[in-house]
């Protein structure tokens, strides 16, 4: 490699770090006004003109807040587990393209790669739940563990579905197969699995069960703050900003469907607006799972893995295998994802909800128990039995 490639490389690293801080920023800004229209709230409005500084403040604040270590922990790996954390969430863009031209290395394995890399974020946060020397901590750190080991199956087998009906792992030749149709027409179930899973992998509503502040106050990240806190942050709101790319990538035909006009730098700038218009709104709907469900519990995380993304994402596996290899044509695997997706939805929704008898409280009335009714209690101001008559009332001798 010479010195001109390194310097090409270093060049492209630094700007793809500026490139992901300020997407950063601009996505804290837009989950805060999407959330307050949610609930029917204003969002920031004090810093700049609708609070569009306030993104710029929280930085300020964060990298000026007191970074504090507890005096147990393991401080090398405590100081370590952001940047673990964080790394990965880097390294992905190195393959992900914006565009056909914007990308800063494209690789024939390039699916492949991602999947390897997007597996690692786990050590960061084992690193932190176990170094903060914090029960909590430890706990969440656990149950991060546990979910992210869990959806990477499933996460998995949908690239994998997307990769064979590409017929390769190169993001720009998946993109280039949506020229006509979007894989999302094709392949809805494989959507269904890949955000949700993607979801979960991220750790946000409703699968925030690792940090979840009513039960483990914070899980891994309990102990941090300041600058180390805000790296956790960084890398789950870039790690958002990931998914959602991708999700363009691989279902919604990235920078090509429809195609394009324009050629030269006129076709890479729309392409690059295309591509980020249909990013954002991916964004728009991650946040608005986050408004509108609750957090699940442990068990019910766990079992959505296992009992329905798992077995879903091996269908899907076997209706594309089946498709591709018999040559049938590509609206067989529409229907065939649609007729699984609305048999998932109806076992969870319909059987599997009402198959375990659950005791709530009842209140029960003086009938149905056979007892009698009780007495009506005598106003305040009546005299009970036993009790002289009040001063004034008939029969009321004063005293001498």
């Amino acid at each position: 490699m010479t010195a001109l490639e390194v310097l090409y490389y270093a060049l492209g690293a630094v700007g793809l770090l500026v490139f992901l801080s300020m997407t950063v920023m601009a996505l804290t800004w837009l989950e805060r006004k999407t959330l307050a229209r949610i609930q029917q709230r204003m969002g920031p409005m004090r810093v700049g003109p609708h609070g569009t500084l306030q993104p710029i403040a929280d930085v300020l604040k964060l990298m000026s807040k007191e970074d504090i270590t507890p005096s147990s922990a393991d401080k090398r790996l405590f100081w370590l587990a952001p940047v673990a954390f964080f790394l990965p969430a880097l390294l992905l863009w190195v393959t992900i393209p914006l565009s056909r031209d914007l990308v800063l290395r494209n690789m024939d394995m390039g699916l492949f790669y991602i999947v390897a890399i997007s597996v690692l974020s786990v050590a960061g946060l084992a690193l932190a739940g176990w170094s903060s020397a914090n029960k909590y901590a430890l706990l969440g750190g656990l149950r991060a563990v546990g979910a992210l080991i869990s959806y990477e199956i499933p996460f998995i087998l949908a690239v994998l579905g997307v990769g064979m009906l590409a017929q390769s792992l190169d993001l720009t030749q998946v993109v280039d197969g949506q020229q006509n149709f979007a894989y999302i027409l094709i392949q809805p179930l494989g959507l269904f699995i890949f955000l949700a899973a993607g979801l979960a992998e991220l750790g946000r509503t409703p699968f925030d069960i690792h940090h979840a502040e009513s039960e483990v106050v914070g899980g891994p990240f309990v102990e941090y703050s300041g600058a180390h806190w805000a790296v956790f942050m960084l890398a789950e709101y870039v790690n958002t900003f990931t998914i959602a790319a991708l999700t363009v990538l691989l279902f919604l035909g990235g920078w090509r469907w429809p195609a394009m006009p324009l050629d030269g730098v006129g076709h890479t700038i729309l392409s690059l607006a295309w591509f980020l218009a249909k990013t954002y709104l991916v964004i728009l709907v991650i946040f608005w799972i986050r408004g509108t469900f609750p957090r699940l519990r442990i068990d019910q995380l766990m079992s959505f893995s296992w009992k329905v993304l798992v077995p879903l994402s091996f269908a899907n596996i076997l209706f594309t295998g089946i498709v591709l290899y018999y040559d049938l044509g590509r609206w067989v695997l529409t229907i065939l994802s649609l007729l699984s997706l609305a048999a998932a939805f109806y076992l969870v929704f319909n059987k599997y909800g009402n198959l375990k008898k659950r005791n709530t409280v009842r209140v029960y009335s003086v009938r149905e128990l056979g007892l009698k009714p009780a007495a009506k209690p005598p106003p305040p101001d009546a005299p009970s039995d036993g009790d002289p008559p009040p001063q004034g009332a008939p029969g009321h001798q004063p005293a001498s």
